[in-house]
């Protein structure tokens, strides 16, 4: 009889364990649940601050533009000296006006299009195109800004590679972020761009400069959103710090991806990985 008393209660007792485990367990489960609910708000919150933000830096870019625009055609009509000649003085502070102007107008484009890169509104177009056209062009559009004589623009004959089958003006875009950036931070030697054919269809364009260089533990780093190295050159030009991460997505649209080579005091290595042939094309709004 005493056994079957000690039995019931044993029983008993497990069942109000059981009791008071069933309600913490329930109560834990109302706090997930309340917990997923904020995340899902605050997630919410986070989309339509980052959506406000591209849509602010989309408008503000478009509305720069034609200011900017404006001032690089005086500059140009004056330079020009269609109203008559300009003293030394004159060209050197016009001239002034229409560099500025330029780095400017390459900010403005660089905030659009990350700004379009993160609403999901940028679109990639693969076409053909031959890789000694892409070098002719970049090679022609940075010959008139090779203003230091101590260094040199080497582009290296794309020998024995077929043509691409990719978004040529995104890869341009790269292209020229790192040959913009080889040139501000070398100040004397060479600036090279090259490229070889990979494993996969996979092709790699890599620009090597023998400029200042960037030690290892800040290579992840100067591809990320505005990031900048700290050094005395850095003092001395001007950027957005947005070129370098800008080029990091569109590399991840064309299907490929970047990569640096450095270390400090013995130069720079940019390189970006594309596929041969791009399988899919994404497209969206503009």
């Amino acid at each position: 009889m005493a056994a079957d008393v000690t039995v019931e209660a044993a029983l008993a007792e497990a069942e109000r364990e059981i009791g008071l485990l069933r309600a913490e367990l329930e109560e834990t489960n109302r706090g997930v649940v309340a917990l997923y609910a904020e995340l899902d708000v605050q997630a919410e919150d986070l989309r339509r601050a980052n959506d406000l933000k591209s849509r602010f830096l989309a408008y503000m870019s478009h509305e720069f533009r034609t200011p900017i625009s404006s001032l690089l055609s005086i500059a140009r009509i004056l330079l020009d000296e269609l109203d008559g000649p300009l003293t030394e003085e004159q060209r050197k502070q016009l001239e002034f006006i229409q560099s500025t102007s330029l780095e400017f107008s390459d900010m403005v484009n660089d905030l659009l299009d990350l700004a379009k890169v993160e609403a999901g509104r940028i679109d990639v177009s693969p076409a053909w195109f031959d890789m000694v056209d892409l070098f002719a062009a970049l090679r022609g559009m940075f010959k008139p800004v090779l203003t230091n004589p101590e260094v040199v623009l080497i582009f290296e004959e794309p020998d024995s590679l077929p043509t691409l089958y990719n978004d040529g003006k995104k890869l341009g875009q790269i292209l020229r972020n790192f040959i913009s950036n080889a040139l501000k931070f070398t100040v004397r030697g060479e600036v090279r761009v090259s490229v070889r054919r990979e494993e996969g269809d996979m092709v790699t364009f890599a620009v090597t400069d023998t400029g200042i260089g960037i030690a290892p533990e800040l290579h992840d780093s100067v591809f990320r959103d505005y990031s900048q190295i700290d050094s005395p050159i850095q003092k001395r030009v001007r950027g957005t710090g947005l070129g370098l991460s800008l080029s990091k997505r569109l590399a991840e649209l064309l299907g490929g991806s970047v990569s640096l080579h450095s270390e400090p005091s013995k130069g720079s290595t940019f390189s970006v990985t594309v596929p041969l042939r791009k399988s899919e094309a994404r497209v969206a709004d503009d």
